[in-house]
C-alpha cells in the first residue's frame, strides 16, 4: 500500500475513535498538509465552535493513574517520589506504542514517527548548529534522555509489560520519541479543580494527583535561566491555580478554581501554529458553550472571514526560533518574536577577586546576570527609542551625593537596569568595591535598622564606578558571541548566501520538473541555517551605535 494511501486509512480510522469516544468536528476536519508536513485542522463551513473533545479523552498525569494496564504501578512510583507528572505521561506513552491492541492506537498510529528538532538530526545537521546554544542544549539533553532511559524507563517499561514475548523490545528511539511528542503536542489545561480532585477521593483522603504539589503547579519561571537551562525546561507556557468566578454564593470555593494541568488533547493537537492565529482553545465547565460538560473547544477567532478548506492555526506563544526548533522541529522566516539572550557565565563571577563580596550587592540589588531582549528592540543598537518606560524607579538610583549625575542615555538603553547593575558589579575593581561598601556601612551606622534599600546599593555602586566598565563588559560579551557564532557556523552574510542559492536552485528544479530531494537541501539543515542566521542577526543589532550619546 503505498504511503498516501496508509496515511488516508490511519486518517479514517483515527476519525471514527475520535467520533466514538465523543469528539465532534463541527465545522472542521482533520487532513493531511502535503508531503513531509504531517496533519492539519481545517475548516469544513463558517461556524464558532470548531471542535469539541471530552476532558476525559486527554492524556494526562490523572488519565495515568487510572489506567486499567499501568496505574497501579505508576502510582506506586508516584507515591514514592520516583517520578514526575511529564514523566509519566512520556513512560505511558512509550508503553502504550509498544503494547499491542491499545486503546490508543489509533491516536498513536496519526502521530508522527520523526521529528525535525535537533535530538534527530544526524551528526553532520548537528554539526550545522556549531557555535550556538542550541547546539549545547540539544548535546546535553540527548545525554540526559539517554542517562534516564538506561536508568530507570528501560526496566520500568519491562514492569509495565511482563511476560509478553509478542511485544518487541523497547529502545532508546521509543522514548526520545515519547519525549518529543510531549514537548511539541502537549498544552497546559485549566481542569476545574473538582474534576482534578474528585469529592469521593478527597474524603477518603486520596489526591492521587497532588503528590508533593506536582500537578497542578505552574512551571518554573525560565526567564532569569541561561538559555541552555531555560531550553531544557520550557514548553508552552503555564498559569497559577486560579479561582473561577462563581454567583453561586453557597458554591465551594475549592470547585470553582481551576488547576492547570499539562496533557495531550487527541484532535485539538493537530491544530499547528500560525503568526495569526485563527482559533484558540478553551475549556467548557458547564457545557454553557458547547452543551458538552468538562470539555475542550476549539473557538474560530473571525468564523465569518473564515475560507473553506482554509487551514485552522492557533498559536503556540511568542517563541523566537531557537525555542520552536527545540521544541517543536521548524523555524520561521524572520520570526518578529526572536530574541537575544545575553548573560555573564556564573562560573567567571564564581573565579574573579571578591566574589563574595559582589555576590552580596549582586543580592541586595536584585540584580540578574542574563537577560532577554525581544527582537523590536535592536534595530537602533543598545539605545533604542525607550521613551515611554517609567524612569521614576531608575532616577532614585542616581542620587548618592550628587557628584555623578543620572546618565543621559538611561531612558534610551534598552538593556534592562537589573542587568545593567550586575554588570557594574561583577566588574568594579578593588578599590570601587572598598568605595561602595564603604558608603553603605557610612549609611547603616547612622539607622536602628542598619539595612540599605535596593535603590541606596544601586546609587552606592554607581557612585563608586559608573557605567564605563559595565558596558565594555557588555560589548565584550556580545562580541565573544558573534566570535562563536561565526567560527562555529560561519557569517550571517554567507547564511543569507545559502538560503537565496537554494531557494534559487528549488525554483529551477520546479521549473524543469526535476526537483531531486536528493540534491537539495534537507529541511533539518534549512532550519539550522534559518535558526543561526537569526542569531547573528540579532547579535549584530545589539551591536550597533556602541558610542554611548
Amino acid at each position: 500500500m503505498a504511503a498516501p494511501q496508509e496515511d488516508d486509512a490511519k486518517l479514517q480510522l483515527f476519525l471514527q475513535w475520535l467520533q466514538a469516544n465523543g469528539c465532534q468536528l463541527r465545522c472542521c476536519t482533520i487532513k493531511n498538509c502535503g508531503p513531509d508536513k504531517g496533519f492539519g485542522v481545517f475548516s469544513s463551513s463558517s461556524d464558532g465552535v470548531a471542535m469539541v473533545v471530552p476532558l476525559d479523552l486527554a492524556i494526562t498525569p490523572m488519565r495515568v493513574l487510572q489506567d486499567p494496564f499501568v496505574g497501579e504501578r505508576c502510582r506506586a512510583l508516584f507515591e514514592e517520589g520516583d517520578v514526575d507528572d511529564r514523566f509519566l505521561i512520556m513512560l505511558f506513552l512509550t508503553v502504550e506504542r509498544l503494547r499491542r491492541g491499545s486503546l490508543w492506537k489509533p491516536y498513536l498510529d496519526m502521530l508522527p514517527e520523526s521529528f525535525g528538532n535537533p535530538l534527530w538530526f544526524t551528526e553532520d545537521e548537528l554539526a550545522e548548529l556549531n557555535g550556538t546554544t542550541l547546539y549545547r542544549a540539544s548535546v546535553l539533553q540527548w545525554k540526559n534522555l539517554q542517562a534516564l532511559y538506561n536508568d530507570k524507563v528501560k526496566v520500568l517499561v519491562a514492569e509495565l509489560l511482563p511476560g509478553d514475548k509478542s511485544i518487541r523490545e523497547v529502545k532508546y528511539e521509543d522514548f526520545l520519541w515519547a519525549n518529543s511528542i510531549f514537548w511539541s503536542r502537549a498544552l497546559s489545561i485549566p481542569f476545574p479543580r473538582s474534576y482534578v480532585f474528585p469529592e469521593h477521593l478527597e474524603q477518603q483522603e486520596i489526591n492521587p494527583v497532588c503528590h508533593n504539589g506536582v500537578f497542578g503547579s505552574p512551571m518554573i519561571d525560565t526567564s532569569s535561566e541561561t538559555t541552555d537551562d531555560r531550553l531544557n525546561v520550557r514548553h508552552k507556557e503555564t498559569k497559577d491555580a486560579v479561582d473561577m468566578e462563581s454567583s453561586d454564593e453557597n458554591l465551594n470555593s475549592k470547585s470553582a478554581e481551576t488547576v492547570w494541568v499539562e496533557g495531550l488533547v487527541p484532535g485539538i493537537d493537530f491544530c499547528n501554529h500560525g503568526l495569526e492565529p485563527m482559533a484558540t482553545w478553551e475549556v467548557d465547565q458547564t457545557g454553557s458553550t458547547t452543551g458538552a460538560p468538562f470539555s475542550m473547544y476549539l473557538m474560530l477567532a473571525f468564523p465569518e472571514n473564515l475560507e473553506v478548506h482554509k487551514e485552522i492555526n492557533i498559536s503556540y506563544g511568542n517563541k523566537g526560533n531557537e525555542e520552536l526548533l527545540y521544541l517543536y522541529g521548524f523555524v520561521i522566516d524572520n520570526n518578529p518574536s526572536d530574541f537575544l539572550m545575553v548573560h555573564y557565565p556564573t562560573e567567571a563571577f564564581q573565579n574573579s577577586s571578591s566574589s563574595e563580596a559582589k555576590e552580596k550587592l549582586l543580592m541586595l540589588q536584585k540584580a540578574e546576570l542574563r537577560c532577554l531582549l525581544p527582537k523590536s528592540l535592536l534595530h537602533n543598537g543598545f539605545f533604542g527609542d525607550c521613551n515611554e518606560k517609567d524612569n521614576s524607579r531608575l532616577h532614585n538610583s542616581f542620587s548618592w551625593s550628587g557628584q555623578r549625575k543620572v546618565p543621559s542615555y538611561l531612558h534610551k538603553l534598552i538593556f534592562p537596569q537589573e542587568f545593567i547593575a550586575a554588570l557594574r558589579t561583577v566588574s568594579m575593581k578593588d578599590n570601587e568595591l572598598t568605595q561602595a561598601t564603604s558608603l553603605l556601612e557610612d549609611l547603616v551606622e547612622s539607622r536602628k535598622d542598619r539595612q540599605a534599600s535596593e535603590a541606596e546599593v544601586q546609587a552606592a555602586v554607581w557612585e563608586s564606578c559608573g557605567d564605563y566598565a559595565a558596558l565594555e563588559l557588555l560589548v565584550d560579551l556580545l562580541r565573544i558571541k558573534m566570535l562563536e557564532l561565526e567560527e562555529g557556523s560561519g557569517t550571517e552574510q554567507n547564511d543569507a548566501k545559502i538560503l537565496e542559492d537554494f531557494c534559487n536552485l528549488e525554483l529551477e528544479w520546479k521549473l524543469r520538473n526535476k526537483l531531486d530531494d536528493k540534491k537539495s537541501m534537507t529541511r533539518n539543515r534549512r532550519s539550522c541555517v534559518v535558526y543561526r542566521r537569526g542569531r547573528s542577526n540579532l547579535h549584530a543589532c545589539s551591536c550597533k551605535k556602541l558610542n554611548m550619546p
